[in-house]
């Protein structure tokens, strides 16, 4: 039982940032949901660039920090729409931007013992890198479980095109 009212709508909060994985882990989220009859609450984590600290620099520091935001939310809808379109998830929806890095974002929203957490879980390169370190925070640091979505097979063939794309290409151009 969680320590809010029993009453309370079971939420699946799933980590969005327009990713692969992201994606992958919202369509999981998603069906999860409707089983369970839950709210979906996908959530986009943004900080402002170069971090916290920049952004209390200079007078326009209000005006950028809305920006930013602003941007985020931009971000989000159309993450939302292009994996949703005009008919929704099916489900009922709350989408929130959050300001602080992605861990920390997503284990404040998913603060309840019955909420369950679901994050994408990078395999390679750059996204093992940040993926492994958000979900590793997740399972450290949620009070409620955490579903850590591994990559779609669809990633892993665009990963294996790209890295074989990459040593294909000519270094010298001047013959183009």
């Amino acid at each position: 039982m969680s320590r809010y009212d029993a009453w309370a709508t079971p939420r699946v909060v799933v980590g969005v940032s327009g990713s692969l994985g992201s994606v992958t882990a919202l369509r999981r989220a998603t069906a999860l949901a409707r089983r369970l009859g839950a709210e979906l609450w996908p959530v986009l984590a943004w900080e402002p660039p170069g971090g916290d600290p920049a952004a209390h620099h200079g007078p326009a520091a209000d005006l950028l920090l809305d920006e930013w935001q602003r941007l985020a939310k931009q971000r989000l809808a159309s993450v939302l729409d292009e994996i949703f379109g005009e008919d929704g998830p099916g489900v009922a929806m709350h989408a929130a931007i959050v300001r602080g890095t992605p861990g920390r974002a997503l284990v404040a929203t998913a603060d309840r013992e019955d909420d369950v957490l679901v994050v994408g879980a990078g395999r390679r390169g750059l996204q093992r890198a940040f993926s492994g370190r958000v979900t590793r925070h997740c399972l450290t640091h949620a009070v409620c479980p955490v579903l850590a979505v591994p990559p779609s097979p669809l990633e892993s063939d665009l990963v294996s095109v790209h890295r074989r794309n990459t040593w294909h290409l000519r270094m010298d151009t001047r013959d183009l």
